[in-house]
């Protein structure tokens, strides 16, 4: 199989904010670079994409529904493909990209309720900051999307 006929993989994303409008980022474990990015991972068999982002984002952050509104969400799939130094590597090599469908959640918790010590984490980091700097922040490849997410949430973020 070539990388362009290989599917792309499910997923979704959240764009977590906060009473101000920041949003949630956090520094990956797994990157040699500085890279930071909006929670984000697979959906399981059988799982709605809904319920894919909650169960994300409780995984990647510790942060519970009772805890999120749900804003908005895109009306369809974005997707993004891996840079050829990353093909074969990621996902056992069975897919070129992901797609993905994101979603605006409004943080009505505290800080503390914020733990990124997981059984399996993601990120040594975490804070809050503005749409910008968020676009910026995010590695090249998936910079499209995510300035597609804040172009779409845009009306609810902090610059």
């Amino acid at each position: 199989m070539t990388p362009d006929t290989l599917p792309y993989r499910p997923c979704v994303g959240v764009t977590l904010i906060n009473a101000q409008g920041q949003i949630w980022t956090g520094q990956r474990l797994d990157s040699t670079i500085p890279a930071w990015q909006m929670p984000q991972g697979g959906i399981d068999a059988g799982e709605a994409p809904r319920d894919a982002a909650l169960r994300e984002l409780w995984e990647e952050t510790g942060v519970t529904a009772d805890l999120v509104e749900i804003l908005d969400e895109t009306p369809d799939w974005l997707t993004y493909d891996l840079p050829p130094e990353l093909l074969g590597k990621v996902w056992k090599g069975k897919f070129r990209g992901q797609k993905q469908k994101w979603f605006l959640c409004r943080f009505h918790g505290h800080d503390s309720q914020i733990r990124i010590d997981r059984p399996h984490p993601e990120f040594a980091a975490w804070k809050w900051i503005g749409a910008q700097e968020m676009c910026d922040s995010i590695v090249p490849f998936k910079r499209a999307v995510y300035a597609q997410v804040v172009d779409r949430f845009r009306a609810h973020l902090a610059a």
